[in-house]
């Protein structure tokens, strides 16, 4: 596992008329501080790939369909420099998960049907000077294939 990443089940608690299910509360051990929440999404086969924030920790959740997030460490002194991690999140599996910074990340829609990741990541979004750093989704520089792998 990439150093700083962090993988928290989430339990849905369903009655009659639902369920509920806590994303992220400010009791847990790995809670920062509060940027802001936001709600992105995917279709069918669509990858949102890589970026990184020098100063934003983000905390996934998705609520809706499957997502394949993939993460790629490439922080300078890093433990896990060169790592690249897999996780599938979502209805199927409910989890948070604790993406710090530097590190490279990215998604693809692996369900049927739209997929919505909720973020509530550390800092606000600032329009101005945005703490995004890009590389695009099919690049050398980052060693991941994000073909389905049918094995």
């Amino acid at each position: 596992m990439i150093d700083g990443v962090k993988v928290t089940p989430r339990k849905p608690i369903p009655d009659e008329r639902g369920r509920l299910m806590e994303i992220f509360r400010s009791d847990e051990p790995d809670f920062e501080k509060f940027g802001q929440v936001y709600l992105t999404t995917a279709y069918p086969g669509v990858v949102k790939a890589w970026h990184y924030h020098k100063k934003q920790t983000d905390n996934f959740v998705c609520v809706q369909g499957m997502m394949k997030v993939v993460l790629y460490d490439a922080r300078e002194g890093s433990p896990t420099r060169g790592e690249v991690n897999e996780f599938f999140m979502g209805v199927w599996n409910p989890v948070r998960l604790r993406i710090p910074k530097g590190v490279y990340h990215g998604f693809k829609c692996i369900s049927s049907g739209e997929a919505m990741i909720i973020n509530t990541p550390t800092e606000a979004y600032n329009r101005n000077q945005p703490d995004e750093y890009r590389l695009p989704a099919h690049t050398d520089e980052i060693p991941y294939d994000w073909s389905r792998a049918d094995r």
